[in-house]
């Protein structure tokens, strides 16, 4: 049997933290519903706890995403701040300028780019890529865009891409991100660079938050709660942060119903998590 502490409600063990980094999809919602209970496990922790900053891999500016969660029925009261990969990303986008860029990504992604005076060339004449994901990602698979990909890797091109994640279940369907296009360009040996989860500048932004809301905080007492092994864990686990793994709300590892299972895969990837929730409860 598993040692990882199987958590129930997110109450039971709230008094050990002082402020809340949440994932968003998978935890919260996937992407059309918002999941039962969450709403009042991020208010509860808010009311009695601390700050609850939302932490997602979306590739865009977080001036967008209230929008979004309001649609999808989150209530403002359920979190103080949002931070995401699209933030991360701008600063490695403007590193770069004014070099010319091609772009890789559908137009929903437009906002990560406001404000920012940049060239978009052809592939042909960029000087680098961003990618923020495939351009119909309800049809499309990473493979389509393997002849691309070999292109630019033939000009060493290098990549930013905004949104490391691989795959997100979106209503009960797994969408490919564009983390998968950016793990096909690192296998043809080109450099990628990230901002979002698990790499540091999204972490480093989100405490900046929490230092701002709260004060100076130790990591000690800040609780991180995710899905994704190699994005939520990882991170967390690189910034020495407690982590909730939530393992069956509609993530992409809700077919792990019990620890043990849980477990494994941790080990498996040399990673730890404080808990296993089936669910964010209070």
């Amino acid at each position: 049997m598993s040692d990882i502490a199987v958590i129930s409600s997110l109450e039971s063990v709230a008094q050990r933290y002082d402020a809340l980094l949440c994932d968003a999809w998978g935890v919260i919602h996937d992407g059309v519903t918002l999941f039962p209970g969450v709403a009042e496990a991020l208010t509860r922790f808010r009311e009695t706890r601390g700050p609850v900053i939302i932490l997602t891999n979306a590739p865009r500016p977080s001036s967008v995403i209230p929008a979004q969660l309001d649609k999808i029925g989150l209530p403002r009261s359920a979190w103080d701040d949002i931070v995401t990969s699209g933030d991360a990303t701008r600063a490695a986008i403007e590193a770069r300028l004014p070099a010319p860029a091609f772009r890789l990504g559908p137009a929903k992604d437009d906002p990560l780019f406001e404000g920012l005076d940049i060239d978009f060339r052809p592939l042909e004449e960029a000087a680098f890529i961003i990618c923020t994901g495939m351009e119909d990602d309800a049809h499309e698979t990473p493979d389509d865009y393997r002849g691309l990909l070999e292109r630019a890797a033939k000009r060493r091109l290098p990549m930013i891409c905004a949104n490391p994640d691989i795959v997100v279940n979106w209503g009960g369907r797994l969408i490919w991100c564009a983390g998968a296009l950016a793990e096909i360009y690192k296998e043809l040996g080109c450099e990628v660079v990230y901002g979002g989860k698990p790499h540091a500048p999204i972490y480093d932004l989100a405490l900046k938050r929490i230092e701002t809301l709260r004060g100076q905080t130790e990591t000690a007492r800040i609780l991180a709660v995710g899905d994704g092994l190699k994005t939520d864990i990882l991170g967390a686990n690189n910034k020495k942060l407690d982590v909730l793994m939530i393992a069956g709300a509609g993530g992409v590892h809700e077919g792990d119903r019990d620890a043990d299972a849980v477990a494994a895969k941790l080990e498996e990837a040399g990673l730890h998590a404080m808990g296993v929730a089936q669910a964010l409860q209070w």
